[in-house]
């Protein structure tokens, strides 16, 4: 969180502009107070000191009736403190007294795009930081230590940024297990509102972005503030409307009672929150953060291999030679990527026995895996393998031989979740020995992969006679930074049953997310549509399922299932052996599209935008240079319109003309029309840009369940 610029040798009085891609925030500074915000949206453009001070004098608050004699700042910290009556910024306790810190501020660090300030009060040292990156994401980070005699509990260290008024419109999302980010929208109501999540993971429900806006913002339009909290554990995710003082939003991590205790000499580091603001809409939201994320040093780059994961094409059922026949079939449409799943290990033949036990079930695999691995490494493709290494079921050898490793009260048993416990990783011999273990597994097998599972939320999670949530994050967030120090070369997924540890903190040490454990198109696409809020769609894993996915038994089209995988991470999830030839033909001329196409969909803009259609949903990427866009048009329930309304297809440069193509072998191959659209039969037409997406082109209809994949390349 340090900025990098000369310090400043007393705290300053001044009203500074910070800014970046279009972003600013507007910071007052007051000498040894903590400093306000005045502004946090859209850049005003060219300010010079004298306006900026002016603003802050126009900024200053009244002394309303029946309140404060004074008037009070909403600082970057807000407590009683200050005057603020909403939820704090910071709370605790200081011996047992309350924790209401008088900061004075000792230094403050800047540049162009934000500044670090260091704060003292009471035995208590605080440095907070606020910086743009070059996205336009606005980072917030506060870390509090205790530099004094008394014990410290900390019950909250918050992220927050004031917001205007118009921001009276909120979205976040919800969920369960295979439905896992569905969308809520209510009003920004009077009061201090806390979305609490206390799963011990991300979650299923998890709200992933709190989003506040205009009325009515939507894909493309309206002015919209959000914020993500980057963090695996418990969160809060909070506005504050109060008719006192300016709205706020905000998020950090939840702390249960007792679980943050600070001697003399210890710290605690909030997780970060990232802010982001646009005037796009959900689009521009997602542009931010998508493009703040590729420009990540380590960030996986295209070209993104093609997977075939074995879970729902044998589940716990390993032999080697159908295996071998699976890897020959995938090998043969173009997968570059084979990846055995839960079942390979001691006495895993259910989900009720095994876990911990991570050495090749010799009953199974008398050779090991050497000739698996060494048959897929000779198709050309890699090798991945599944594990769940922060879980242990009662029925294993490691649960027997050390019941004190798993992470519950030390007095009685707790619950089982699918008939498994935690380990508490924060116990350094349990990190130590999930090095060792998987470190010989890593070195046994040449392993490009791990699909790394997490199958349980956390209960009753103690850990050395404290809550032990924080604790279990920051231990697992250390054992794989360790694990990719020892390998870097071994990609990692973030698999939590499906979608529910899907956040920025397991991001920055992971390479792909699972976003549900759903197969099931229909319910994929909604899926993916809110995952891409926040991720780009390399990071999002979506494999092509069996005809009946076994979520919903739903039955559907090989080329919806196809489509469905398009704007992703992409891969089969099923046994394809008993596919058709005519089935297996469409999955390699698919394969082959998704290569030619990747690049595009890896590294360019992502869009959506409202189809006039009921029913109907339109997602697409834009390259930098706008010459080259790919969109898909999903149906999944039929519409009001049996002609339905012309498309448009967004993000193209009006000055520029484009051919579009209707992509074969991504599309479904029937469609409802009892003549054709006219230009679909003829296979393309040409337009400019300003009129494919201001007018836009006649579609077929679709039936529910089907896709249409267009193709627009510049020509002029």
């Amino acid at each position: 969180m340090t900025i990098t610029s000369a310090p400043v040798s007393a705290p300053p009085r001044t009203t500074t502009l910070f800014r970046a891609a279009g972003a600013a925030l507007i910071v007052a500074f007051r000498g040894e107070d903590l400093p306000e915000v005045l502004h946090w949206g859209a850049d005003p453009g060219a300010v010079d000191e004298a306006a900026l001070a002016a603003l802050d004098a126009a900024s200053a608050r009244q002394v309303t009736a029946s309140a404060l004699d004074e008037a009070w700042p909403l600082t970057v910290l807000p407590t009683e403190r200050d005057g603020w009556q909403g939820r704090p910024g910071i709370a605790g306790t200081v011996d047992g007294a309350p924790l209401l810190p008088g900061w004075r501020v000792e230094s403050v660090e800047s540049d162009d795009r934000g500044f670090a300030l260091r704060a003292c009060a009471d035995g208590l040292v605080l440095e907070s930081a606020l910086r743009f990156d070059a996205a336009g994401i606005l980072r917030v980070d506060h870390r509090v230590e205790n530099a004094g005699d008394a014990v410290v509990h900390l019950a909250a260290l918050d992220a927050t940024l004031p917001v205007p008024a118009r921001a009276s419109e909120l979205l976040d999302l919800a969920g369960r297990w295979t439905r896992e980010r569905s969308p809520q929208r209510r009003p920004v109501a009077m009061g201090s509102h806390a979305r609490d999540s206390r799963r011990g993971r991300t979650g299923h429900d998890a709200p992933t972005l709190t989003v506040v806006g205009t009325p009515g913002f939507d894909d493309r339009t309206g002015e919209a503030w959000a914020v993500h909290l980057a963090w695996s554990g418990d969160a809060v995710y909070r506005t504050d409307r109060l008719a006192e003082g300016r709205n706020v939003l905000g998020a950090g991590e939840l702390l249960r009672t007792g679980e943050i205790v600070l001697s003399a000499g210890e710290a605690f580091a909030a997780p970060t929150a990232w802010f982001a603001w646009s005037d796009r809409g959900l689009d521009g939201i997602s542009s931010r953060f998508h493009r703040s994320l590729r420009a990540r040093p380590g960030h996986p780059r295209t070209p993104r291999p093609v997977v075939l994961n074995t879970w729902e094409a044998v589940y716990f059922d390993h032999e080697l030679e159908p295996l071998i026949a699976l890897a020959d079939a995938a090998a043969e449409v173009g997968v570059e990527r084979f990846v055995l799943d839960d079942g390979w290990f001691l006495a895993r033949r259910s989900d009720g026995a095994g876990l911990g036990d991570w050495a090749v079930d010799p009953a199974v695999w008398p050779e090991g895996l050497h000739a698996l691995v060494d048959h897929v490494r000779a198709r050309g493709m890699g090798f991945g393998l599944w594990v769940e290494p922060e879980m242990v079921n009662p029925d294993s050898d490691l649960a027997r031989s050390h019941p004190e490793w798993v992470l519950a009260p030390s007095d009685r048993a707790t619950r089982t979740w699918r008939h498994q416990h935690v380990l508490d990783v924060a116990r350094p011999e349990v990190a130590e020995w999930l090095l060792a273990t998987l470190g010989a597994l890593l070195d046994e097998y040449p392993i490009e992969y791990l699909k790394w599972d997490h199958n349980r939320d956390l209960l009753e999670a103690v850990h050395a006679g404290r809550a032990g949530v924080d604790a279990q994050t920051r231990a697992v967030y250390a054992l794989l930074d360790e694990l990719r120090r020892r390998h870097p070369h071994v990609e990692i997924e973030s698999c939590s049953s499906g979608g529910a540890r899907v956040d920025l903190g397991i991001l920055e040490r992971t390479d792909r997310v699972w976003a549900s454990d759903t197969n099931d198109p229909l319910e994929r696409t909604r899926i993916q549509r809110w995952t891409e809020l926040l991720l780009p769609p390399e990071l999002i894993g979506s494999h092509v399922g069996p005809t009946q996915a076994h979520t919903t038994d739903r039955v559907t089209d090989l080329r919806f299932r196809i489509a469905t995988t398009l704007f992703a991470s992409a891969g089969i999830e099923t046994d394809i052996t008993r596919f058709t030839a005519d089935e297996r033909a469409q999955l390699a001329e698919w394969i082959a599209e998704y290569k030619r196409l990747r690049s595009l969909m890896h590294t360019g803009e992502l869009l959506h935008d409202a189809v006039a259609d009921e029913g109907a949903a339109l997602t697409g990427v834009v390259s930098e240079d706008r010459a080259h866009a790919l969109y898909r048009l999903t149906r999944e329930a039929t519409g009001e319109w049996a002609v339905p309304p012309a498309l448009r297809l967004p993000g193209l440069d009006p000055s520029r003309t484009y051919r579009v193509e209707v992509v074969r072998a991504l599309t479904t191959g029937h469609l409802l029309d009892m003549r054709p659209v006219p230009w679909v039969a003829e296979g393309s037409v040409t337009l400019p840009g300003s009129l494919l997406s201001t007018v836009g082109v006649r579609t077929p209809l679709l039936a529910p369940a089907s896709a249409l994949v267009l193709e627009a390349t510049a020509v002029a």
